[in-house]
């Protein structure tokens, strides 16, 4: 049989490959709190951690981060313009901040903070359409409402009878009214199962009694989680964990409805009540209207629609008039698992009218978009992907595109398959235990999965539909006794190794390579298991089938990798596929465990990868180790050949992920973007790609750069030599300014030392150098105007020079010039420069913090020179000592040092004498 697409690989450079770097990450989106999405349908913040975090939904990349208190964040909205996010966590705190509107990578700070929002942690909230009021529900049954732009209390509800659940802003706008009525209304939800309706345009004109609710809505018996208000104002409905839907009519005349009006005996206004009760039949978290586009609501109940999402963890689109479910909006059928059903419930749901779609937040962190004109899922994002185990590309729709999927096993019984392009995601359910192995074949149309469940899956992409993203769905199912780490080589056998340490060989030369999504639900084909063989002492980690479907290998925990030749012969007429492994030759030489096996691509040899850091090369003709590589300082997980066979990719656990050059054996280039284990390794069809996946539930896209590193790097060395030509010619003519402002643009300080050196050593005699500071007034001039992070940059060279005995001399004379020639304001200026312009360059935007960083990078430079000044000064201080005391010695000396020369000298001692 001969091994397509998933074991050979297009090569098309063959000098070696030195430079990767990170094109893209996939984090951790969302893992707890709440989620917001811009009414555009282009952004999402989600809580990370103590962080919020901006995306951009269309094309995957993080917009920014917001700065948090270290405190979890309890509940966060945006703002209808998207120009404001407002937070509130368990401190309580409220924190408001400005959207940035470009990407940028420094955290966003406040703009404004109030300590002590609450007494008690708040749960929800929500902004009014005019971006005008927030308001915010605590756990101790405190309703606030805020001004947002100039940020004060405009009002407070009390009252509530516990957790505040749900708040709705109630501001109608009738277009058939000709002189509207302004009304502006709160609407409130808590445990105490009461829905209270309070004015707040009632506070100014009755005083304290406005903080009373005008009407006190009763109907549900458990909490309400969710409140909606028509356009017009005249139709709420509230859903609850009662597991009904009640729709309120808020204009009916008639009583029924406890009213803060009508208990004070105040004249009669219309009251709302109850009009229908809809059983939903599921614990509701989230329901919401339809607008205009989505079947409109108008003045009849009749003609309302709503959406409901719960404990089900499906979107219902119900009709009022008959009480009844008009469609339903979930993931591919099948998806929901009994004992996951607590995982995929829907804690929250956004309705987005400008787009026509419905977001759903689940509780294991997933984020689904439905179209509702389509009336099928979107866009799923995948918030936390725990551990990533192992990861493999897909091509589903080859020849036409390659690797233009990448699918994931993680900590889950889940398959995540990934656009390589976005943050665009579907998860395949099929396996009941942790999925541990993935491999791919038949040119990435097909790949295979092994779980803890002791099962292996094949998995093939169903018809491709220009409208609908790409699903997969699962073919056969092969059952073995213990679960597998499996390795497909094509369409016609595979192999799977396992924890009872043997090898299955399994015919799937009948499985089709397009999945037929009508026929999912129907019992799944089951693979023929060709052989079994026992192959090693201790758990089976890795397989791999070399080029030519012609050789197996095998690594375990028992430290051995073991060569196996395999014999297949294909079904022919009434004879049926037989299939058969014989052991030839055992690799020995690690000393713990051997975690992955890879056959070269071009050559006979096979690397192994060990729990003794190493990887090692071995000869297939005499299973010799040829060659070992030494750097990594954990477990060596993956490996894998790129380049003809030249070079190797590694992943450890470490964190790290090393390239090698096979002929030196030595390191080329290290990659890291990990924190923690990197068990998974996948290198796309052209080799310019690197996935990278590890414990920490990072995703790396690692891209060749090599020839851009190398056009770059000619293109610095040519502009280097342009420069220190320049340098040279200046020198010759004089021209000590630009040749000091060349050396510092360059970054040489030993060329600007060895250009003071020449400058005290040749002294000008002409006058206006005799009375420069330096001894050279073209030199004092270029100290004078130079400019601010230019005169900071040669501040540190002098800083780096004024330690060494040799060239303290140099380092003072410069200070001291500086010291004579600039002031102290312009110093510290200089320092406040050269930070604004290294935030400026690293953000794009500017920060309160450069003023300060400025004057600590200048305290930093001051607290390093003192010492050394001081130490320079006391040796001077010695020298001159020690110079009258060898003059007095000299003085005090007899005459026959001198040899009678100093004739005066000893008259005047004779007279003396005398």
């Amino acid at each position: 049989m001969a091994s397509t697409g998933g074991k050979s690989r297009l090569k098309t450079r063959p000098e070696f490959l030195s430079s990767y770097k990170n094109k893209r990450s996939i984090g951790p989106l969302h893992t707890c709190g709440s989620v917001a999405v811009s009414g555009d349908g282009s952004r999402l913040a989600t809580c990370v951690a103590e962080e919020a975090v901006l995306t951009n939904i269309l094309t995957g990349e993080e917009i920014c981060r917001f700065a948090g208190d270290t405190q979890s964040i309890t509940s966060l909205c945006l703002t209808p313009s998207a120009s404001q996010l407002i937070i509130f966590t368990s401190a309580p705190s409220l924190r408001v901040y400005e959207i940035p509107t470009a990407t940028t990578r420094n955290k966003i700070h406040p703009v404004r903070v109030v300590a002590r929002a609450h007494d008690a942690p708040v749960h929800v909230c929500t902004i009014d359409p005019s971006s005008t009021y927030l308001a915010s529900g605590s756990a101790d049954g405190v309703v606030k409402v805020w001004d947002v732009k100039r940020g004060y209390i405009t009002h407070i509800f009390k009252g509530h009878g516990g957790i505040v659940s749900a708040l709705k802003f109630n501001f109608p706008r009738d277009p058939s009214v000709v002189v509207p009525q302004e009304i502006l209304q709160l609407i409130t939800a808590s445990v105490d199962t009461r829905i209270r309706i309070f004015d707040l345009t009632a506070t100014t004109r009755k005083g304290d009694q406005g903080a009373r609710p005008i009407a006190v809505l009763e109907g549900h018996v458990s909490v309400p989680r969710g409140l909606d208000v028509t356009p017009d104002g005249k139709w709420l409905i509230s859903g609850g964990r009662d597991s009904v839907v009640l729709v309120w009519n808020l204009h009916a005349k008639s009583g029924g409805v406890k009213s803060a009006e009508a208990s004070t005996g105040k004249g009669k206004s219309n009251s709302p009540v109850l009009a229908q009760t809809i059983p939903v039949m599921e614990r509701v978290e989230a329901v919401g209207l339809l607008l205009a586009g989505d079947l409109v609501p108008s003045g009849s109940a009749s003609q309302l629609r709503f959406y409901t999402a719960g404990e089900k963890g499906v979107i219902r689109i119900w009709d009022v008039k008959d009480s009844s479910v008009l469609y339903s909006l979930s993931p591919v059928a099948g998806l929901q698992i009994e004992d996951q059903e607590e995982q995929r419930q829907i804690v929250e749901a956004i309705y987005l009218p400008s787009i026509s779609t419905i977001v759903s937040v689940h509780a294991d962190q997933n984020i689904l978009f439905y179209d509702l004109n389509t009336r099928n899922l979107h866009r799923q994002l995948i918030g936390f992907n725990d551990e990533i185990v192992d990861a493999v590309f897909l091509s589903p729709n080859a020849p036409k595109s390659v690797d233009s999927h990448i699918a994931f096993a993680t900590n889950s019984s889940l398959i995540r398959v990934y656009s390589t392009t976005g943050l665009d995601a579907r998860l395949l359910t099929g396996h009941t235990e942790i999925v541990l192995s993935l491999d791919h074949g038949a040119g990435g149309q097909l790949f295979a999965s092994g779980s803890k469940d002791r099962s292996v899956r094949l998995w093939a992409p169903a018809l491709p539909n220009d409208n609908l993203p790409t699903e997969w769905g699962c073919a056969p199912v092969a059952m073995s006794r213990t679960f597998g780490e499996g390795g497909t080589t094509g369409v016609q056998f595979m192999f799977s190794g396992s924890q009872d340490r043997t090898i299955k060989m399994w015919y799937i030369g009948d499985v089709p390579l397009v999945f037929d999504a009508s026929q999912h639900g129907q019992s799944l084909m089951k693979c023929k298991s060709l052989t079994t063989h026992k192959a090693h002492e201790k758990d089976i980690n890795s397989l791999d089938v070399a080029p030519n479907d012609r050789l197996l290998a095998s690594g375990s925990q028992d430290r051995t990798a073991k060569i196996y030749g395999i014999d297949f012969s294909r079904a022919t007429g009434d004879r049926s596929a037989r299939g058969e492994i014989k052991l030839l030759g055992t690799c020995k030489g690690h000393k713990r465990g051997v975690w992955t096996v890879r056959f070269g691509r071009s050559e006979r040899v096979l690397a192994t990868g060990s729990g003794d850091k190493t990887v090692k090369l071995w000869n297939l003709e005499d299973f010799t180790c040829v060659k070992t590589f030494e750097g990594h300082t954990n477990s060596v997980l993956r490996v894998d050949f790129i380049n003809h066979g030249m070079q190797l990719v590694t992943s450890a656990s470490d964190g790290l992920v090393k390239l090698w050059n096979v002929r030196e054996e030595e390191c080329t280039a290290t990659m890291d973007n990990h924190e923690d284990k990197v068990w998974a390794l996948a290198i796309s069809t052209d080799e310019r790609t690197i996935v990278s996946a590890a414990a920490d539930s990072v995703v790396t896209f690692w891209q060749d750069c090599t020839e851009e590193q190398e056009q770059e790097n000619e293109a610095k060395r040519s502009e280097l030599v342009l420069r220190e030509q320049d340098f040279m010619n200046y020198l010759s003519l004089h021209d000590y300014r630009k040749a000091i402002q060349l050396a510092l643009a360059m970054q040489q300080p030993g060329r600007l030392l060895s250009l003071f050196k020449d400058i005290r050593a040749t002294p000008s005699e002409s006058a206006a150098d005799v009375s420069s500071v330096t001894g050279n007034s073209a030199v004092d001039e270029v100290l004078r105007t130079l400019g601010g992070s230019d005169l900071a940059r040669l501040l540190r060279y002098v800083r780096d020079w004024n330690p060494n005995a040799k060239t303290s001399g140099v380092a003072q004379g410069v200070l001291y010039a500086i010291m004579k020639l600039r002031s102290a304001d312009d110093v510290i200026a200089a320092f406040s420069d050269e930070a604004q312009e290294g935030i400026l360059q690293s953000s794009g935007q500017e920060s309160v913090k450069s003023t300060a960083s400025g004057n600590t990078a200048l305290k930093e430079l001051v607290d390093g020179m003192i010492p050394y000044t001081e130490r320079h000064l006391s040796r001077m201080d010695r020298l001159v000592q020690d110079s009258f005391v060898v003059d007095y010695i000299l003085s005090e000396m007899d005459d026959g040092m001198f040899d009678g020369q100093d004739v005066d000298a000893m008259d005047v001692d004779t007279e003396v004498n005398s």
